[in-house]
């Protein structure tokens, strides 16, 4: 009989996943430890690890001489050394898809903040204000929304948007003609996207190419009326950029959901914007998703407990397997 597994987790998980692989695994929360380094430091006495914010780079994955798979809590893997998992055999998987919808109802949720001026009218109604004409919205029907990047999550979001009433346009390079629905329209550069919307939502990975893809142009071809929506990765925005045009008021609004440094930090000076709608990377934090991400997360493990290899994993090529 094999012998059980031991899992390392994060430390708010789902327990429906923990639960699911109970009968061949013990899993033991990072909270357990008093903090993630201390985990991460104990990482060597682990079978697999699912993981969500945590950092595992080439120095975490050098004492992990048990570890063979990390299966992602999620979608993005900017925070795992995928190179060097793959140096030491060691699987990366993610879980696409699954909180794609709420990823999607955040961002369309901050830009009709944004267009109905929610963030200052609530705070005038609780300074005891009642100005209804000093918060005048504007809809969003027949806008267009732009989208950085068609992945799961930008489908989600283009439904959403056809269902209210938007033209949709799309800019992602990586994405052949045939994926890319007759009903959308598609630009063939980044600032033709900003200059054609009246919002866009950024949903591409972090990576060297999309570091700061966004930034002075970019915006200023938004214009004084357009509202920038982030809930993909902060680095993607150049945040310099982005203060300075919503100071001079080249950009008419941003809903921000990741930043370059997470936290952001006491006063950092998109706190005292009222066109700045601020959440704590909370887009893919809804109780279904996190059901989701759990159970898609353990059941990778399980595949590789039993011989396979998830039908997600990024390094496949790099570890030399294929799926059974």
């Amino acid at each position: 009989m094999a012998r059980t597994w031991d899992i390392l987790v994060p430390e708010q998980i789902d327990p429906s996943g923990p639960e699911s692989v109970a009968d061949f695994a013990e899993c033991t929360g990072m909270d357990e430890y008093g903090s993630v380094e201390a985990a991460l430091a104990d990482i060597g006495r682990y079978d697999a690890v699912v993981v969500r914010v945590a950092e595992l780079d080439a120095d975490v994955l050098a004492r992990a001489d048990r570890l063979q798979i990390i299966a992602k809590h999620g979608a993005g893997l900017d925070n795992v050394d995928i190179d060097a998992a793959s140096e030491r055999g060691i699987v990366v998987c993610n879980t696409p898809g699954a909180n794609s919808r709420s990823v999607a109802e955040h961002a369309l949720s901050l830009l009709f903040a944004l267009r109905r001026n929610h963030r200052s009218a609530d705070q005038h109604v609780r300074d005891g204000g009642w100005e209804r004409s000093a918060y005048t919205g504007r809809e969003l029907t027949g806008d267009t929304i732009g989208l950085f990047g068609f992945g799961a999550i930008a489908r989600e979001v283009s439904d959403l948007a056809h269902g209210i009433g938007q033209q949709v346009i799309v800019y992602d390079p990586y994405v052949s003609d045939d994926d890319i629905p007759t009903r959308m329209g598609r630009v063939s550069s980044l600032q033709d996207l900003f200059a054609r919307s009246d919002a866009v939502s950024v949903h591409a990975p972090l990576t060297p190419e999309t570091r700061h893809a966004i930034s002075t142009e970019e915006l200023r071809a938004l214009g004084e009326r357009g509202v920038l929506i982030n809930t993909a990765r902060g680095a993607i925005v150049d945040e310099e950029a982005l203060v300075e045009a919503l100071r001079t008021n080249t950009l008419g609004g941003a809903g921000l959901d990741t930043f370059e440094s997470e936290p952001p930090g006491e006063d950092h000076p998109l706190y005292a914007r009222d066109n700045v709608l601020l959440t704590p990377h909370v887009g893919g934090v809804t109780e279904e998703a996190l059901a989701r991400m759990s159970q898609r997360a353990t059941a990778n493990i399980r595949t590789v407990y039993e011989g396979g290899i998830p039908s997600s994993t990024v390094n496949r090529d790099a570890i030399g397997e294929s799926t059974e």
